[in-house]
């Protein structure tokens, strides 16, 4: 996560003077650059101290350790449009052999897992579970890479009892919304939370009253406004990428945690359905 993401979680829990300063940053990085933490606490009207407390708060030593995150974040982002042909995905470059591909893969999953769950409000987390543990009917919403994690979640839920839906093809997902009421749920699945037909069918899976979760990156993304509860999905992912593969690896650590919870709460039964399956399933070889 950079130092901008860990802003941008963080706004919502602080406090007046906090925010103020934190979105002046997020919407004016480079600005920032050029001002001394007097200068910046002028612009905004607190105190210096008051600056130097939110450098602190974030996760860095003062305000000079603050613009050297920020220069670097503006710099590497500068260098990636002005050369998207160098890297392959991320950080992975063309020259890099096999071993150090996998390394790097190895440290871009492992940083979405590390730093998704350490976003995890488990309270909020288990109102969640709770709520898909009543739900009628689950419809599960995503596209392309987003996608996948539905169909992964859909499948898992549907292996513990639980009545999922789940499509692919926007026509459909807007259909299948149409059906819900207040006895279901609807888990929207976007990194971004800005697709407009994912924002489109949370819309109308609201209008009939069932209850929105989002899985996306930013909990002030307007998917997240139109949802009940958001859960954050954390990955660092710049403009190239040849695959999603850091968003739905955070993705699947909270599906894959939301099954986990929902099989312990479901206990025997939950069981029996898996253990059945698996009996039929080998049948099939016999």
């Amino acid at each position: 996560m950079t130092l901008l993401d860990a802003i941008t979680c963080l706004l919502p829990r602080l406090a007046e003077n906090q925010r103020k300063i934190a979105q002046f940053i997020l919407e004016n990085p480079e600005k920032v650059l050029n001002l001394s933490s007097q200068q910046l606490a002028e612009v905004l009207d607190v105190s210096q101290s008051a600056i130097v407390k939110f450098s602190q708060k974030i996760g860095v030593k003062g305000y000079p350790a603050l613009k050297l995150a920020l220069s670097e974040i503006i710099g590497r982002q500068q260098l990636d449009d002005a050369n998207p042909h160098i890297a392959l995905h991320n950080r992975i470059a063309q020259e890099d052999n096999l071993m150090v591909v996998a390394q790097k893969l190895a440290m871009e999953k492992n940083y979405s897992i590390t730093e998704t769950t350490k976003h995890i409000d488990f309270k909020l987390f288990e109102k969640i579970v709770n709520t898909i543990d009543k739900s009628q009917r689950v419809q599960i919403v995503g596209i392309g890479g987003s996608g996948l994690t539905a169909k992964d979640l859909s499948y898992k839920l549907q292996k513990i009892g639980i009545t999922t839906l789940v499509e692919s093809d926007h026509h459909v997902q807007i259909t299948a919304a149409l059906t819900l009421n207040s006895n279901d749920t609807q888990i929207v699945i976007s990194f971004s939370g800005k697709r407009k037909d994912m924002l489109t069918a949370a819309s109308i899976g609201r209008k009939q009253g069932a209850t929105i979760v989002a899985i996306t990156r930013d909990r002030h993304s307007p998917l997240a406004q139109l949802s009940d509860y958001v859960l954050e999905s954390i990955a660092e992912e710049n403009e190239w990428r040849s695959s999603s593969i850091s968003s739905r690896t955070a993705q699947n650590t909270l599906t894959d945690l939301l099954f986990m919870a929902l099989l312990q709460k479901r206990e025997a039964k939950a069981k029996s359905l898996v253990m059945n399956a698996r009996v039929m399933i080998n049948r099939l070889d016999e």
